[in-house]
């Protein structure tokens, strides 16, 4: 297993949950809302989850700026320096890039997981176990593992990972090809063929010092 130090969790807390409206909106989006009525919020019960894996002074969580006073006071315990602002909402890949890029400057040889803030996982300690399997994976590789769910529905929501051959580490596939967000059709007839998961953006890079 990696390093309990070289464990760096970025938590995506940027977006304004529209379809989560009337309950969520622009001022006070859903990862911020104790949506399952059990007195914590989204992105609290995604700390929660975390902790097992890495301590909260490890974990960053990147937001837009009108949100960075509910950050704090929903966790009092993360670093200020560790709360990063957005000056305003982009996509995916750059949020998780400036995240990448500030984790990079101090802790060079970080094992890094991302994830959403307002993911709802039921089965946490299977959600523990498949992470610790994908940071042991990533802890000596330059490699990035994606966790995938196997998907019971069609969605039209998610992507999907198509799986090619297994790596020699059980459970773990290298990939053969992303699906992007498709029409119902298409995705009915993702669930025809084995290995194709949906994806929740649960990501485990390694980072890597630029020469």
């Amino acid at each position: 297993m990696t390093n309990f130090n070289d464990i760096q969790i970025i938590i995506m807390a940027g977006g304004i949950g529209g379809r989560f409206w009337p309950m969520s909106t622009p001022y006070y989006p859903k990862q911020f809302i104790d949506v399952m009525g059990v007195g914590r919020s989204l992105i609290q019960l995604t700390v929660d989850r975390l902790k097992p894996i890495c301590p909260v002074e490890n974990m960053w969580v990147v937001t837009n700026e009108k949100y960075i006073s509910i950050v704090k006071e929903q966790i009092p315990d993360m670093p200020v320096d560790n709360i990063l602002a957005e000056p305003e909402a982009r996509n995916t890949a750059p949020c998780i890039a400036y995240a990448c890029w500030k984790i990079q400057k101090k802790h060079p040889k970080a094992n890094i997981v991302v994830t959403p803030s307002d993911a709802l996982v039921i089965n946490t300690t299977e959600y523990q176990r498949v992470l610790n399997k994908a940071l042991s994976y990533t802890s000596d590789k330059e490699a990035i593992v994606t966790i995938g769910i196997k998907p019971s529905r069609p969605e039209t929501g998610y992507g999907y990972i198509a799986a090619a051959e297994p790596t020699t580490v059980d459970e773990i596939y290298k990939v053969e090809a992303f699906k992007e967000k498709t029409d119902l059709k298409t995705a009915e007839q993702y669930l025809v063929p084995q290995g194709l998961q949906e994806i929740r953006f649960t990501f485990v890079p390694r980072a890597k010092k630029e020469e």
